[in-house]
């Protein structure tokens, strides 16, 4: 981690990340930038969905492919670069026809190396095969929940799985939050663990730091009068009087409330449950 010389009070609470040891400093592949209009937490009706959203400095989209559909064709990592839209650092693969694609960077891999996607790639950082053919307790990242549909777990920085059984066509998964989940032997996954371990450990330090991220205040509902939050009111501090912690509209929230739906749709293949609070 950077840290920096106390000059001010934010300047001693303020770290980031090595960038110049961890990024190979070249620009972006220009045929795989696009805009993306900021929606600053709004819908399509222009009503405020998601809350602190808004500002922020402005970023291009990199397309990154979560799909991995170029099988049994070796991939040469020529940069490891930033991604202002994600926690972990991108990869850019050259395969051998020559296309060029983004792809997440795992954290064994560096510039010059070579992964492949294949059904009988060997269990190496960085190779991606079907979860049936990867041995229990091999750590796994960018993983399908269903059959050529694109990655959808472990995508953060530092994030990984790990295999644990299989069992009727179907593998255990141990996932980053501590829940086992039931995945096809048929979906894919990729070997190893997303890089940029460290982001973690930032420090943001300021206010304005956040703004740039395009973060606005939060305003905690303690703080509030009671006729705009759940845990508003009373004279001087005061506890939120209520047993569990609630949201604005008075849904549980946090401090290891339990909000999944009972009745969602992928419950069967949940093993358990992830642990919350204290336990955890």
């Amino acid at each position: 981690m950077k840290t920096y010389r106390p000059t001010t009070q934010s300047r001693r609470n303020m770290s980031t990340l090595p960038y110049r040891k961890n990024l190979s400093g070249d620009k972006p592949t220009k045929s795989l930038l696009k805009s993306k209009k900021r929606q600053a937490g709004r819908n399509g009706f222009g009503r405020i969905t998601t809350r602190h959203q808004g500002g922020g400095h402005k970023r291009r989209y990199r397309e990154i492919d979560f799909k991995y559909n170029k099988r049994d064709i070796p991939a040469k990592l020529t940069t490891i670069e930033y991604d202002p839209y994600r926690s972990a650092n991108i990869a850019l693969a050259v395969y051998a026809d020559g296309e060029k694609r983004y792809v997440l960077a795992p954290k064994e891999m560096k510039v010059g190396d070579i992964f492949v996607v294949s059904e009988d790639a060997p269990v190496k950082s960085g190779n991606r095969l079907p979860i049936g053919k990867i041995p229990v307790g091999t750590f796994i990242y960018n993983i399908e929940l269903q059959v050529s549909a694109g990655s959808r777990l472990a995508r953060s920085a530092g994030n990984y799985a790990q295999v644990i059984a299989h069992d009727a066509g179907y593998a255990q998964i141990k996932l980053p939050s501590t829940e086992v989940r039931r995945v096809s032997d048929l979906c894919w996954a990729s070997v190893g663990s997303v890089g940029n371990e460290e982001h973690g450990l930032v420090k943001i330090g300021k206010a304005g730091r956040s703004r740039w991220m395009g973060k606005r205040p939060t305003v905690r509902g303690t703080a509030m009068n009671p006729v705009d939050h759940m845990h508003g009111g009373g004279e001087g501090r005061q506890g939120r009087g209520t047993r569990r912690a609630k949201t604005k509209w008075g849904k549980p929230s946090g401090k290891g409330q339990k909000t999944r739906n009972p009745k969602k749709y992928s419950n069967v293949f949940v093993v358990s449950r992830r642990k919350v609070g204290k336990r955890r």
